[in-house]
């Protein structure tokens, strides 16, 4: 495992971190056998960087309990966040905060960050509340080690949060589809100025970088790998396209598998920065192009949007939507047919049974248009012979 220095701490981070968002699940509970025995597997591969949230279904309480059981909260740096906007008092802080330490089974916490905050006005808002005095508070006693910040958001109000505070790290969304798309590399370059350490989350784009490219964007890395005679799988070029970049600390991965542990520790073990020759890094313009042409709605399947009051299926219906344009619509319809009702003992998960009540879009750090999104999907997804095939389905289920 190759790891990178927190300048502000002097803390060795691994620079491969595990997303705990999406840990195995068995309907909708957590399988903890499959987590803990997950959770130590990248420890024992030298993760140490382990990234929850208090807004994470049980997340935060299956973490706590697996690494309390096994010893090892000593042996990983432990994040979390807290869900700014359920604060409207100073006691909030605390409140949320001694919870999460509850959940975890510590008294402190190495890395914390404030959750998904935006813009400044967000900022100054928990600044009347407070929140500077409880921060500092917190670091004076070590119940928080290092603070910062996960974004989502204009680039703009990414500078100008850098500037609002004296952050110790902050976390933004990157990828190679992503490279300037909210902080974006000119957001990453300017933290990096700083000094910060940049945690960066959805380096697949919730998996689709991994399995869900287009045909013509796996041939073109297919091409690279052959003229200098490497193998890579998808996933394994964007991961490497992010540790290329020096102010790159720790890239998150929700590895829920033992193959994708096993397959990013070895990349993680090589992985150096500078290490990509300009053959490899122009493959990444024809990669994009052809993704641009298939992917049509910039959803991560994060979930913010769920549950949905009307019970649309949002994440999944999108997913199987942009997999109708990069995979095919033969390949697509039976993901929509499946996910979208059948597992389900009530039939409206579709699309349209959108209210447009807009619950979505304002929980969705993506900003995307969901409502209208949604519109698209139904009109693709669900052609004249649709309800007759989810009829038969459920009645096959």
């Amino acid at each position: 495992m190759q790891y990178r220095i927190d300048q502000r701490s002097g803390n060795k981070l691994s620079i491969l971190g595990y997303g705990c968002m999406r840990f195995p699940r068995t309907v909708a509970i957590t399988d903890r056998k499959k987590a803990e025995a997950q959770i130590l597997r990248a420890i024992e591969g030298g993760v140490n960087y382990f990234d929850t949230a208090y807004n994470y279904p049980e997340s935060e309480v299956v973490l706590g309990e697996i690494l309390h059981k096994n010893d090892m909260r000593s042996h990983v740096l432990l994040a979390t966040k807290l869900p700014y906007t359920r604060c409207r008092a100073y006691e909030d802080f605390d409140r949320l905060f001694e919870e999460q330490l509850k959940r975890l089974q510590t008294t402190y916490i190495d890395y914390y960050l404030i959750h998904s905050i935006s813009e400044v006005s967000g900022w100054i808002k928990l600044c009347d509340l407070g929140i500077e005095r409880w921060i500092a508070e917190k670091k004076l006693t070590g119940a928080i080690r290092q603070i910062g910040f996960s974004f989502h958001g204009l680039q703009s109000e990414f500078m100008a949060l850098l500037d609002a505070y004296d952050w110790d790290f902050t976390m933004i969304q990157y990828n190679y589809f992503n490279e300037h798309y909210q902080a974006g590399r000119v957001g990453l370059a300017r933290a990096y100025e700083l000094g910060l350490p940049v945690i960066v989350m959805e380096p697949l784009l919730g998996g689709k970088l991994a399995t869900g490219l287009p045909k013509e964007a796996v041939n073109c890395f297919k091409a690279v790998d052959s003229a200098i005679e490497s193998s890579r799988t998808p996933a394994a070029w964007a991961l490497d396209w992010l540790w290329d970049q020096p102010g790159v600390t720790v890239v998150l991965s929700g590895m829920n598998k033992d193959e994708y542990i096993d397959e990013n520790v070895a990349l993680a073990s090589r992985a150096q920065p500078g290490m990509l020759s300009d053959q490899e890094l122009a493959v990444f313009e024809p990669v994009i192009a052809a993704l641009k042409k298939s992917y049509k709605v910039p959803c991560t399947g994060c979930n913010y949007c769920m549950p949905c009051p009307s019970r649309v299926d949002i994440p999944g219906s999108f997913a199987a939507y942009n997999a109708s344009y990069s995979l095919g619509f033969v390949a697509a319809i039976p993901m929509y047919v499946t996910g979208v009702g059948t597992s389900h003992a009530e039939k409206n998960y579709s699309g349209r049974h959108c209210t447009k009540c807009g619950v979505c879009e304002k929980l969705c750090p993506q900003h995307i248009e969901i409502m209208k999104s949604l519109e698209d999907v139904t009109k693709r997804m669900e052609p004249f012979w649709f309800n007759a095939a989810m009829w038969i389905a459920r009645k096959v289920m």
